[in-house]
């Protein structure tokens, strides 16, 4: 597989470095990468499989496999700028153009190329990204293609672009909630008496524990609670706190302010 990824920005670099993670397991054997300033990829440009430019041209002539991953602002530009040598039946396209959508890529394409939208977060970078995937007739054809990159960089669960901003929200800017949420757990456990490197440590695993036994369970986080509730606890006494204080209303009204201003934009 030659993969290209246009505009090796954060997010595309992102996915670029989690492809060369992975390589072997995706069989790619050729990762074109393109970027207005390469100064700062010179160093994966020592790599024999990773070819840099900043001619999005040449990188789409030799790739199968092209990532979007420009700015929206950008994406039509680029658009037009190879639409001439796009092949029909040899390129896919998948966009990670935040809020563009597959009728706006089609509308310069044309609907003869499948298209796929995803929306991975920068977690791509460590192998852990939940990235949703939507695509146009053609672009559910190929959908194997994408689900091959994606789930070999996390998991991946193929939506309708009608969700698409909803899970922009939940996964992507979810990053940066969750971020938040671990600094708050931290700041917490320096008051109560660690050193900052010691809670954000405990802060970090307990996160991720948390999160495994879901994920290997199946079961429901209600249930997990209710393991580690007792009669007149500790732990009940510090939930019913937080959710005095507005923890999970807080949570959710984040959420939907993200989600009406990503519709806003």
């Amino acid at each position: 597989m030659k993969i290209a990824i246009l505009g090796v920005g954060n997010l595309g670099y992102s996915i670029a470095i989690g492809i060369l993670n992975k390589k072997k397991d995706l069989n790619c054997n050729a990762l074109y990468l393109t970027k207005r300033n390469i100064k700062t990829l010179e160093y994966l440009g020592k790599l024999s499989v990773v070819k840099i430019t900043t001619d999005n041209k040449r990188a789409v002539k030799c790739a199968d496999v092209i990532i979007l991953a420009v700015l929206p602002n950008q994406l039509k530009k680029v658009l037009e700028e190879i639409k001439e040598i796009i092949v029909p039946g040899r390129h896919t396209i998948i966009s990670v153009a935040t809020g563009r959508e597959i009728a706006e890529i089609e509308a310069v394409l044309g609907t003869k190329v499948p298209v796929i939208r995803a929306m991975p977060n920068t977690a791509i970078s460590v192998g852990e990204s939940m990235t949703c995937l939507s695509g146009n007739d053609l672009g559910n054809q190929k959908m194997t293609c994408a689900k091959t990159i994606f789930n070999a960089l996390g998991q991946t669960l193929c939506i309708h672009e009608k969700h698409m901003q909803a899970a922009t929200v939940i996964c992507a800017s979810g990053i940066a909630f969750w971020m938040r949420l671990i600094r708050a757990t931290t700041q917490g456990a320096v008051q109560l008496g660690f050193h900052s490197a010691e809670a954000q440590q405990l802060s970090m695993q307990t996160c991720l524990g948390a999160a495994k036994l879901l994920i290997d369970s199946q079961s429901h986080p209600e249930q997990e609670i209710d393991k580690v509730t007792t009669p007149s606890g500790c732990t009940i006494e510090g939930l019913n706190e937080m959710e005095h204080n507005g923890l999970s209303s807080s949570l959710i009204q984040g959420l939907v302010a993200s989600y009406q201003k990503i519709n806003e934009i």
